[in-house]
């Protein structure tokens, strides 16, 4: 069995599910792209954005930071004329300043990943059935202060999740554990 949200007529969904979601991620460039594609869910399905995810990368430049943090206005319009991608022009936006935040995380905590799973002292969380909790919350809080946009404690909860800070496989799911504290 596997978490009752998998869509299993969809083959991305359930190598997702098997191979990735809540797995700890730890790769600076691997985070950036999780949090952004977050950030382009919101309003709409995880499975929606998967689907898409191969045109994000090829639309987004495989996410390079340092590209990202240079797009102009004619970037911008690229991407708002690009059909295989969400073409939301504040999630856009959004995802340029977010680099530089990001960018700018990166330089003061040595990485991204320092930064983020500091939170946690490095520790997975084990809880299911929750879409927000007080560790998102203060992520949220932290990111906003930062500057980053379009970043709430449900975009941030789901990231977690897929970063593998929180692990929320249903207690039916194959890959369910429990922490060992």
């Amino acid at each position: 069995m596997r978490c009752k949200w998998v869509n299993l007529n969809n083959e991305l969904y359930v190598k997702y599910h098997d191979n990735e979601w809540c797995k700890p991620k730890y790769d600076d460039n691997e985070l950036f792209e999780l949090l952004v594609l977050e950030s382009f869910q919101a309003g709409l399905s995880w499975e929606c954005i998967l689907n898409k995810r191969d045109s994000f990368r090829e639309a987004f430049d495989n996410f390079k930071i340092d590209k990202i943090i240079n797009y102009k206005e004619d970037k911008i319009k690229e991407l708002m004329n690009n059909s295989k991608i969400v073409r939301n022009r504040l999630k856009i936006v959004s995802t340029i300043n977010n680099a530089k935040v990001f960018k700018d995380i990166q330089k003061e905590y040595n990485s991204f990943s320092n930064y983020i799973w500091s939170f946690t002292n490095n520790k997975i969380i084990y809880e299911n059935d929750k879409v927000t909790s007080k560790l998102s919350d203060e992520i949220a809080a932290n990111l906003k202060l930062r500057g980053m946009k379009f970043i709430g404690s449900t975009i941030v909860y789901s990231y977690l999740q897929a970063i593998g800070i929180i692990n929320s496989h249903d207690k039916e799911c194959f890959l369910y554990k429990k922490s060992t504290d």
